[in-house]
Order: structure tokens, then C-alpha cells, then sequence
């Protein structure tokens, strides 16, 4: 069984990680999508709460788990017993960092490779920061983010900015 791991932060999942997701699964027996801790990061849902909308949005894909972990990637991937990771490229700019990060996990795991797969055009600038940006100038989501999660959205959304008026 080829098993591969999708992982992210997802504050919130995008319709185009919702693209790669369903790619993903398409050529994989298994995909565990992994709701990450990043440090570094200052996330707007929490890590249940990220699950729980990546649960919503994949509900139809059968051979999609979601997961969420706070170890290295290279850790979880050997845990799970997965040797390949998916990670999805917006611009020329992903590249660097992912290429550098997937060097990096194979040090850490030898057994563990990347496969980058590259986001359909209408997603290629898409992040969920810029979708934040978005909401706070009242843009209509239903084309950057899955529609069952939009209300959850626009209700964190105003709560954060004090009663914003989200499409």
C-alpha cells in the first residue's frame, strides 16, 4: 500500500490545498492529511478546530485520513510508516524552501522522499494569508476557499476584526 502524507498548518485549508488533496489521493492508496504545529506561526483556528474543517471538506474522499502532530515531519512519516511526502508549489519561490525542507527530512528519515506537485493555475498565487487579507476587505471567498467552511471563516473573521461585514 503506497501511503503519503500531505502536511500543513491549513489556518484554513484553501481550495487549493483542497486541489492538491484530491490529486494526491488519486494517486496514492492512502493520503493523511497532517494538520502541523509550526512555532512559527500565529494561527487563527486551532489545531482541533483546523481538523475539524479539513474532516468537512474531504468527507468525500474514502481513502483520505486527517491527522494533526507536533513532531518533526520526518518522525510522524516514520511512525505512520510512510516513505513519501506530498507537498504542493504555488510559485517559483516554493520551490527553495520546500527542496530545502525535503533535503532535510531525508537526512532526518533516509527513507522518506518528496513528490512536489504543482498547483492548477487558478490556485497559484493562493495562501491563506492572502485569503485573510482578503476577508478583511469584505472580497467574496466562495473562489479561495471550500464552502463548507466559509461560515466558519467569516465568523472568525469578524470576531477578529470587530464585526467586519464578510460576503
Amino acid at each position: 500500500m503506497k501511503i503519503a502524507i500531505y502536511p500543513g498548518s491549513f489556518d484554513p485549508i484553501t481550495s487549493g490545498h483542497l486541489n492538491i488533496i484530491r490529486r494526491a489521493s488519486a494517486i496514492f492508496d492512502r493520503l493523511i492529511v497532517c494538520v502541523m504545529v509550526n512555532a512559527g506561526k500565529n494561527p487563527m483556528f486551532s489545531l482541533q478546530e483546523r481538523v475539524d474543517m479539513i474532516k468537512r471538506v474531504t468527507a468525500d474522499i474514502s481513502n483520505v485520513e486527517v491527522d494533526c502532530s507536533d513532531q518533526l515531519l520526518a518522525e510522524y512519516a516514520k511512525q505512520k510508516g510512510c516513505g513519501t511526502i506530498v507537498k504542493g508549489l504555488r510559485a517559483g519561490s516554493d520551490f527553495e524552501n520546500e527542496f530545502i525542507m525535503a533535503l532535510v527530512n531525508r537526512k532526518l528519515n533516509p527513507n522518506l522522499d518528496t513528490v512536489f506537485l504543482s498547483a492548477d493555475q487558478q490556485y497559484m498565487s493562493l495562501s491563506s494569508s492572502m485569503v485573510k487579507e482578503l476577508a478583511s476587505y469584505n472580497v467574496d471567498l466562495s473562489d479561495f476557499l471550500p464552502e463548507q467552511i466559509i461560515p466558519d471563516f467569516k465568523k472568525r473573521i469578524a470576531t477578529t476584526h470587530q464585526g467586519g461585514n464578510i460576503k
